[in-house]
């Protein structure tokens, strides 16, 4: 297994530093470590449940790359179906968050390793060799190069492997109105922005608020939101208004890209032109 030179770790680490102090990135890794406060086993198990579900295949034995291993939920998940893992995040407060889970559940397991590292390092990616399952939900559209992320994660996939990704769903215009929501909010002070993430929650979210209170069934649609994925709504929302850089693309776009390079399509889960992401399994063909 790849091991990054500490040089490499350092021009990463500062790289990051520079581009949050500029207001060019949001802190996922912040984020992450308060959503650490609220894990517990039923997220676990939702976690490893919508695993399960997508890749529609046993992962024990298997090797499982993380990219943009955030909280390390779905890392720990992996581990817990029986996959060898290995997770990486830019971010070096989402590797403590991952570091923090493999701590509390899987402490002095050698088959998972951690690191930090990005993407977009081409000598990083191929160091790594192959994976059975590369992973990386909601990541590559936050790199600021979407489509060379797309290309480096295919080179992870083995022969046979599969490849499961989720990225931004292209709503046209809306996009321009989110682009500049996000740099107005990462350029604000800590206070405002919590105060924005505050307004923008119940700007999105009033409409089934309401409803759910009608049926008397307050916040349900908000929990169950939540949950889908052994998330949280509230630090869903917050990576959704504060997530930045910032691309989409459209589930036509995805195919043709991953088609063109010898992917087969095999699950699709979009969001039918809403706010979101829209989630692709694809397969790697093997070459006769």
């Amino acid at each position: 297994m790849y091991e990054a030179e500490p040089t490499a770790v350092r021009s990463t680490a500062a790289e990051h530093i520079r581009e949050v102090a500029t207001g060019g990135r949001f802190e996922f890794g912040e984020n992450w470590s308060r959503f650490l406060t609220v894990v517990d086993e039923d997220r676990i198990r939702q976690a490893e449940n919508s695993l399960s579900t997508m890749l529609d295949s046993p992962l024990v034995g298997k090797s499982f790359v993380d990219v943009g291993s955030g909280s390390g939920l779905f890392s720990l998940a992996a581990w817990r179906l029986g996959a060898r893992v290995h997770s990486f995040d830019y971010d070096a407060k989402s590797v403590a968050c991952t570091i923090e889970m493999r701590r509390r559940y899987s402490t002095g397991v050698p088959s998972w390793t951690i690191e930090q590292a990005s993407v977009l390092d081409q000598h990083y990616i191929s160091s790594l060799g192959t994976f059975d399952v590369v992973y990386s939900w909601g990541v590559l559209h936050h790199t600021g190069a979407m489509w060379q992320a797309l290309e480096n994660v295919a080179s992870l996939v083995a022969e046979g492997g599969k490849l499961f990704i989720a990225i931004y769903n292209d709503q046209g215009k809306a996009r321009r109105r989110w682009t500049k929501i996000k740099r107005f909010y990462n350029r604000r002070s800590k206070p405002m922005q919590r105060l924005c993430a505050l307004v923008l929650c119940v700007a999105l979210w009033w409409r089934s608020w309401l409803k759910d209170l009608l049926r008397l069934r307050p916040f349900e649609t908000w929990k169950r939101a939540g949950r889908a994925r052994g998330m949280s709504a509230w630090w869903d929302a917050v990576d959704w208004i504060g997530g930045y850089p910032f691309e989409v693309a459209k589930p036509e776009e995805i195919f043709h890209f991953y088609h063109a390079r010898g992917f087969v399509l095999e699950r699709l889960r979009t969001e039918g032109g809403d706010l979101g992401c829209n989630e692709f399994v694809f397969v790697k063909k093997r070459h006769e």
